[in-house]
């Protein structure tokens, strides 16, 4: 580690003075710690090894306030390496932080790491989940919750209570048996079933008192399932997404697709009697619909609901969702995580850097079925893509891999793309789906305005239907089959950044790619540190691995035989 504690020691009170300057005078400093731990419990009825997070499935609740400083400690007590990721959290100028391959070595079996970070500019509601080995498909996650400062008042009367609503498919086969389908060429199974905050059909209970008003926090945290949320003769009121403050609309459903987060206000029946009613997440674009179903219960309710469930949408009705996304618009009038109104930022003002036309496809490797980008499979190097840049480990990613836009007769292949753009570079990203599943997209450390959507391929006259004036901000956005989304989004913040497919066979089976943001003009404390495409500096607890750590410690054995 000698040849690193240089690097460490020139920068960390640089670290430690740029994360105190950036934090605002009204922000805190919070402290959790968290242990990683595996038991068996019985999830749909059937025994299976569960990821807990402090022995909780979900785990605890990640509760912060725009510009606190979190400080997560992990002790990871699994027989596997491990990571966690932020879903939609924007790390301010510190992707060493974000919890993925490219940017972080995993915490080996027994070790501990600390995550630190700040929550700048944001507000919401997002959540947390492992993001290697397919441990997603064993848990591992939970809800995190990004509360308005005190001068921004909320743009709706304060709720009388939140609830976090994780929502998500569920397989009972161990996750270590579906990562082996994957390795040896095979599709994932349909799931087994629908979970509501980690339990099975009438599990799941939330209490209303008569006449309160409630805000349900959505996520989708399952691994590829669409699901549609409703509650029996509730309407739902969506105030919120991903961070972005909606103009308020009443909804009967809501679809919420892979990695997608939502608010919304539920006002409970002035009723008496004691009834109960059914809450429902059912799959959508499955061949056979299944269904996740909580209860409501009001304070004389004794029974469990009656008669059938709320109706949602018809299975496969693409129109409906596309048709429901294209709705939901930003309330220009309100702050945010600043008192500002969000729509003092008029993004649709702002000159083009560049286009990025990424087009989903496969591929074969041998008999292996692998998911592409533009023509490219992504596979993962040994060495974190932020480790390279820093001390110079050669030949671990390539750039110019991915062209711009699609390629008609180009032949797939596999590599470890990544995509330099310059820091504040305004680009047009198109994501266009040839395949016949809804995907959804999501990219770290940024949110993308979702500014038009359609079926069939993204031509230049599809810009005329672009909405340049209020679209909402997403981290996660769908694409439905054989269709298109397009987005916009300042690339304002450095560093190295995950673009993948929110679906987890087709990430791990190779659809990511890495948008390297490059920030010439941050001043760096020692000219001779390399890698300007990092604001920050490595945390002093930086982990080695591969490549980075073979050839540290061989430079640490010619400086002491010197």
């Amino acid at each position: 580690m000698e040849a690193l504690k240089s690097i460490l020691t020139a920068t960390l009170f640089c670290y430690v003075f740029v994360m105190a300057v950036v934090g605002d005078w009204d922000s805190q400093t919070l402290f959790y710690d968290w242990t990683i731990s595996m038991s068996q419990r019985q999830v749909l009825g059937v025994k299976k090894q569960v990821i807990l997070v402090n022995n909780q499935f979900p785990g605890p609740i990640l509760n912060a306030t725009t510009n606190d400083i979190v400080n997560i400690n992990i002790h990871n007590n699994l027989t596997d390496p491990f990571l966690l990721t932020w879903n939609g959290v924007q790390l301010r100028r510190n992707s060493w932080q974000d919890g993925v391959q490219g940017t972080n070595c995993p915490i080996m079996p027994g070790q501990s790491w600390t995550y630190s970070f700040e929550i700048k500019d944001q507000i919401g509601s997002f959540f947390y989940f492992p993001s290697i080995l397919l441990h997603k498909a064993a848990g591992g996650y939970g809800a995190i919750r990004v509360n308005n400062r005190t001068a921004v008042p909320l743009p709706f009367p304060t709720p009388d209570g939140d609830f976090d609503v994780l929502i998500g498919d569920w397989f009972n086969s161990d996750y270590k048996y579906l990562r082996s389908l994957l390795d040896e060429g095979d599709n994932l199974p349909a799931p087994d079933g629908i979970l509501i905050n980690g339990l099975g059909p009438y599990q799941s209970v939330f209490r209303f008192e008569t006449g309160a008003t409630y805000r349900l926090r959505i996520s989708n945290v399952g691994l590829k399932t669409s699901l549609n949320f409703r509650i029996q003769d509730h309407l739902l009121l969506l105030v919120e997404t991903e961070g972005s403050y909606t103009r308020k609309q009443y909804l009967s459903s809501l679809d919420v697709h892979v990695g997608q987060s939502y608010s919304v206000l539920v006002t409970a029946k002035n009723q008496s009697g004691d009834k109960s009613f059914y809450m429902v997440a059912s799959s959508r674009f499955t061949s056979k619909e299944l269904f996740g179903i909580g209860i409501v219960r009001y304070p004389d309710s004794k029974s469990n609901p009656s008669g059938s469930l709320p109706s949602g949408p018809p299975l496969y009705d693409y129109i409906y969702s596309i048709t429901q996304a294209r709705t939901i618009r930003w309330d220009l009038a309100v702050g945010a995580a600043r008192v500002d109104p969000q729509g003092s930022y008029r993004y649709g003002s702002i000159k083009e850097s560049g286009t990025l036309i990424l087009q989903s496809g496969v591929m074969f490797d041998g008999n292996r079925v692998r998911y592409t980008i533009n023509g490219m499979s992504y596979v993962n190097p040994d060495t974190p893509l932020s480790l390279a840049d820093l001390l110079h480990v050669k030949n671990v990613y390539q750039t110019g891999l991915i062209p711009e836009k699609p390629i008609g007769n180009l032949v797939p292949g596999l590599g470890t793309p990544v995509i330099d753009v310059i820091h504040r570079s305004f680009y047009h990203i198109v994501f266009e789906n040839s395949l016949s599943k809804l995907q959804t997209w999501h990219l770290d450390g940024y949110n993308l305005f979702v500014v038009g959507m359609g079926f069939g391929k993204w031509e230049e006259s599809s810009r005329k239907t672009y909405n340049l004036i209020d679209a909402v901000p997403r981290s996660t956005v769908q694409v439905c089959p054989y269709s298109w989304t397009a987005t916009l989004v300042m690339l304002d913040n450095p560093g190295i950044w995950n673009l993948r497919s929110q679906d987890a066979e087709s990430w791990y089976l190779g659809q990511e790619l890495y948008i390297r943001v490059k920030d010439f003009s941050v001043a760096k404390p020692n000219p001779s540190i390399p890698g300007k495409d990092e604001a920050l500096p490595p945390p002093a607890n930086v982990i080695l691995c591969g490549r980075a750590y073979l050839e540290n410690e061989a430079s640490s054995h010619e400086k002491v035989e010197d």
